[in-house]
């Protein structure tokens, strides 16, 4: 190999190790998150055509609204379901509780310098009560959205997968109506 082969290597490696004299990019520090969330549905127990979903929407960056399933993080003595039932509540106003589980969805993302990755558990639950509630300052808006629709509004394809398996789950539940059940809500409106 040549002198001049010689030097054009080493410039080459110096440029894949950084340049001389500047500053090496700092290292990302990697967390993990777990949260949970679910799928609360109005009208178990009654034609397909009467099930309702709770859903929320926020506005993206670009100013989009974007439809997706309430969930949030794991506080400390909590277990996953009483996350869900909670996050639910707090994000739609609506009480539910846990019929059974829809899986995970696992993700990466970068904030404030750090890398995420985060592990939402989703469930299943079923409408006890409550008012749709726009409150949390996290959501933009929120509404019931029939169970058939959930394939066009969801914004997330994992979200939109979980809301099959509920829709295969339902259409296996043998349920009776209950009084909650009785009362469906179809909208923001609806009393």
């Amino acid at each position: 190999m040549s002198a001049a082969e010689r030097a054009n290597r080493s410039r080459r490696n110096s440029r894949r190790r950084g340049a001389v004299g500047k500053p090496a990019k700092p290292h990302m520090r990697t967390v993990r998150e777990t949260s949970a969330g679910g799928l609360v549905v109005n009208g178990l127990g009654g034609p397909r055509e009467n099930l309702y979903a709770a859903l929320i929407g926020r506005t993206d960056r670009r100013g989009r609204l974007l439809w997706s399933l309430p969930k949030g993080h794991i506080e400390q003595g909590e277990t996953a379901e009483q996350t869900a039932m909670r996050e639910v509540e707090e994000e739609t106003g609506i009480q539910g509780t846990v019929l059974a589980s829809l899986g995970s969805i696992d993700y990466w993302f970068v904030t404030e310098g750090r890398r995420v990755h985060k592990t939402v558990h989703h469930y299943l639950l079923r409408f006890l009560g409550g008012e749709l509630s726009d409150e949390d300052v996290e959501v933009t808006e929120v509404a019931w959205v029939p169970l058939a629709e959930l394939g066009s509004r969801l914004a997330y394809a994992d979200e939109r997968k979980l809301a099959e398996i509920a829709g295969d789950l339902i259409s296996k539940m043998t349920t009776t109506p209950t009084a909650p059940d009785l009362k469906l809500q179809k909208g923001p409106d609806a009393g």
